[in-house]
């Protein structure tokens, strides 16, 4: 049946209660509606089934849009939508369940005008629900011949549940407490918005709530309609209002950090008076030079069209492709370095699943442009719409818009990977923040220093610094990046300091002070490969985090006896499959090989739910960090355990050790993580034994991760049947203080030279002196000098670190005394807080000289 359609040119034909049995018939009946209104020729039927052969239609939330080939438009006579509602629904693709069927027969710009009403349409929860049981085939009519625009709605109409709050965050609603609203808010099955003024946006779209442009202040009206709409309103108000004290807070911690900057610090501090920007130190040292704000480099994306088809694929493989990344950068940060600051990521990952940005992107490729040059140009008009709020930290979204933008686009097409340029002369750079695709090309003999106005010390950005050697500050705010060009300055990145246009005494100063600095740290390196024995005698064997062979040349230059720890996860993130038993021996062969005899612990796949890598099928879990993760999911997945297990027994029948006894000892060791019992161990001892005598490899020693309260507590009971413990602090200080990792309030809590977890440590060295079983340590404080006293002095044996951590770590215990440690680490025991333990240094203040 023709439903008018008075403000539609294209004509609507809707037939209700359809019951297609399969894709093919609900395609050839919309085909057929279409045929008979003379809309379009029979062929044009046959060319929408060639189209779903080659790409999946399915739009979202119930609703598909097939249609024919761009080569087959000319079979169009008249523009048409046929719609089919299919209210038990029709199978699709991939599990996807479609409801309204919307054929599209498409002349001119037809289709664009489609596209944004249907994608206005999905954003309408309640009303689509509403649409799939419909009687009245005016209703659907109506629904695809409305002209309101994306993200906007009547601002006079609120849905029916309501609440009226005032905008009380220091800084307004910025990314990350805005990403917290969008999770939330996607976990109710209502639809909720939130209204300033005039300006209405859907509370599930990160873009459209920040370009409300909320500050402090500001009035708001959030309402919900829909399934439990009353929950639905109760949990994002919660959400919202939840969040004042911790922005309060972090405001009144920005505002105490800069009331400090002009007085002194423990560091070099200038004679003078120049003008201070008060960061975070990120990576340590000072550099002198002119100063290099980065823009953002202008790409030229070339505008080469494609079907719809092959166009909507490459983008899809793309978003997934960044998103996984995205999740791998965060997971190397925590452990790496063991503090989560993983917001960033997780609001770039919001960013490019935003609804408004994927239509804008597809609106354009409808039109007839490529995919990358659609997906360019949608990043840069909602980009330039957040650069235009008057709130300056509003207006920062758009570099990080931009900044996962260029990450996509990388995946659309390698060749569009984009740098910057870069003065022929050493420089201090100067950024909003660094994404990986920023700081690839960065050459450490022309970027001097790092300066960021963003991200925080176990950002990316930092662990770039730390690991090229360069002295870095994070988060000091937007005033950087106003900086003019060439501007000379000092950057001391163990205070967080940049000091502007300094005086001759002031640089004179620094510079003795950075040589006197630069002494010490080649004296350090002078010694590095000399042993870690304290001055009465005692050994501390020292090991570097290690997680290719390619890495293991440097970590042995700095000093490393061996590699400590071989995160063997990375195998699965960096890559979108999982890789076999034969990829992974070739790895573990080959670092073996490169440490030439000497110790490797490499320990097995630690991931779990928290990591949704697409190839590895794990499940979504609320609480992934109590949930099935390290052994739970080996035990829980034998077919990614035991091809692990095989490829290290190969590899260690390959290369036994012939200096040890009988040659029947590889210089291999394998290590479980997340362990929490007994028969945990025994359960994985039996299938490695078995493994082993399967493939004929000789003894490879056993370990455990003691990461969780529960593994210290009972590791005389452990030590029984495992060969050696290795400590993973950066764990075992979130499950002690209960601070979840990725909770960026809490993360400068998370310190773990906290008196509770140092007890910890202190009974699980004394658990396993009881059977003499060894220890290490592979967390964030082993590579911290003082820390590395501590945890020598309460009975640690060995110490695997970031390959720069190593000269210094060696050298500061070099110069210390196994009784003094013991004595020093029984009082941090006694401590009262991680501040209190700090304080006990008694290199603080004096540049770690001992």
């Amino acid at each position: 049946m023709l439903a008018p359609t008075p403000t539609f040119s294209p004509r609507i034909l809707v037939r209700l209660a359809a019951a297609p049995a399969t894709k093919e018939e609900a395609i050839r009946e919309a085909a057929q509606l279409l045929t008979a209104s003379g809309c379009i020729d029979a062929g044009y039927g046959e060319s929408m089934l060639r189209r779903e052969a080659v790409s999946n239609t399915y739009l979202g939330h119930g609703v598909v849009i097939p249609h024919g080939m761009v080569d087959d438009r000319h079979l169009v006579r008249h523009s048409g939508l046929a719609v089919l509602q299919v209210p038990d629904g029709v199978l699709w693709h991939d599990g996807q369940m479609a409801h309204l069927v919307v054929a599209i027969a498409a002349q001119s710009d037809t289709h664009i005008t489609v596209l944004r009403r249907l994608t206005r349409l999905i954003q309408d929860e309640a009303r689509l629900d509403s649409l799939r049981i419909t009687a009245r085939e005016s209703e659907i009519a109506d629904a695809l011949s409305q002209d309101t625009a994306i993200g906007t709605a009547d601002p006079a109409t609120d849905l029916r549940q309501r609440f009226d709050w005032t905008v009380d965050y220091p800084t307004g609603l910025h990314a990350r407490p805005a990403a917290h609203w969008v999770e939330v808010a996607k976990s109710c099955s209502a639809r909720i918005q939130v209204r300033h003024e005039s300006q209405v946006a859907d509370a599930k779209s990160l873009i459209g709530l920040l370009q409300l442009g909320l500050h402090c202040g500001d009035h708001v009206t959030i309402s919900a309609e829909g399934d439990d709409e009353a929950g639905a309103l109760a949990r994002i108000c919660a959400a919202v209002t939840g969040l004042s004290a911790g922005e309060k807070a972090a405001a009144q911690r920005a505002a105490e950090a800069a009331a400090k900057a002009a007085g002194p610090v423990a560091g070099w501090n200038p004679s003078d008076s120049p003008k201070v920007f008060a960061g975070i130190g990120a990576s340590p040292g000072i550099s002198i030079g002119p100063i290099h704000v980065l823009a953002s480099a202008e790409l030229s994306v070339p505008d080469e069209p494609e079907p719809l088809t092959s166009g909507a694929d490459r983008l899809h493989h793309a978003l997934a492709a960044t998103s996984d990344q995205l999740k791998a950068l965060a997971d190397d940060t925590e452990r790496r370095l063991g503090k989560a600051d993983a917001g960033i990521f997780r609001a770039q990952a919001e960013l490019i699943a935003d609804t408004d940005l994927i239509t804008l992107a597809c609106q354009l490729m409808v039109e007839g442009h490529g995919v990358a040059f659609a997906w360019h140009m949608a990043v840069d008009r909602l980009a330039g719409q957040l650069s235009a709020l008057s709130n300056p930290v509003l207006a920062g979204r758009a570099t990080d818009l931009r900044d996962v933008g260029r990450r996509v686009l990388a995946q659309i097409d390698p060749a569009l990977k984009s740098g910057h340029d870069l003065p022929d002369r050493p420089c201090i750079l100067i950024a909003t923040d660094l994404a990986p695709s920023d700081t690839a090309g960065l050459e450490p003999s022309r970027v001097i220093g790092l300066a960021t106005a963003q991200g925080g010390p176990t950002s990316h950005t930092a662990i770039l610094a730390r690991t090229l050697g360069i002295p870095a500050t994070v988060a000091g705010g937007p005033g950087l990046l106003a900086l003019p060009n060439q501007s000379m300055a000092i950057l001391d990145g163990g205070t967080g300091r940049l000091y502007l246009d300094p005086s001759e005494a002031d640089i004179a100063s620094a510079q003795a002070w950075r040589e006197r600095q630069q002494k010490r740290a080649q004296d350090e390196a002078r010694e590095r490969a000399l042993p870690a024995r304290t001055r009465d005698g005692h050994d501390i064997a020292i090991g570097a985090n290690v997680n290719n062979p390619e890495q293991v040349a440097f970590a042995l230059d700095q000093g490393a006896e061996g590699v400590g720890l071989m995160r063997t996860e990375f195998l699965f993130l960096e890559r979108g499959d999982t890789p076999s038993e034969d990829d992974q021996y070739e790895t573990y062969s080959g670092m073996l090989k490169a440490l030439d005899g000497r110790p490797l612990i490499v320990r097995t796949l630690d991931i779990g739910g928290d990591k949704q890598v697409a190839h590895l099928h794990l499940p979504h879990e609320e609480n992934p960090f109590l949930g099935v993760r390290g052994a739970r999911l080996l035990l829980r997945r034998p077919d990614l355990m035991e091809p692990q297990l095989r490829a290290l027994y190969r590899a260690a029948k390959d290369h036994i050790d012939p200096a040890a006894p009988s040659g029947q000892h590889a210089p291999l060791s394998i290590m479980m993580p997340m362990i929490t019992s007994v028969p945990e161990v025994q359960r994985l001892r039996s299938i490695a034994e078995a493994i082993r005598t399967e493939i004929g490899a000789p003894y490879v020693p056993l370990g455990i991760m003691i990461e969780v309260p529960a593994a210290a507590i009972q590791a005389d009971a452990l030590a029984r049947y495992c060969d050696f413990f290795s400590i993973g602090t950066n764990d075992l200080t979130q499950y002690a203080l209960a601070i979840d990792r990725q909770n960026t309030e809490l993360a400068p809590e998370a310190d773990s030279l906290h008196p509770a977890v140092l007890r910890l440590i202190h009974m699980t060295c004394e658990g396993a002196a009881r059977h003499k079983r060894f220890v290490g340590v592979c967390g964030g404080i082993a590579g911290d000098p003082y820390g590395a006293c501590l945890l020598a002095g309460l009975g640690v044996h060995e110490l695997s670190m970031t390959p720069r951590d190593v000269p210094g770590v060696k050298a500061r215990l070099r110069g210390a005394d196994i009784r003094e440690l013991r004595a020093l680490a029984s009082q941090a025991c006694e401590q009262e807080d991680a501040a209190a333990v700090r304080a006990l240094d008694p290199a603080a203040g004096t540049g770690g000289a001992a």
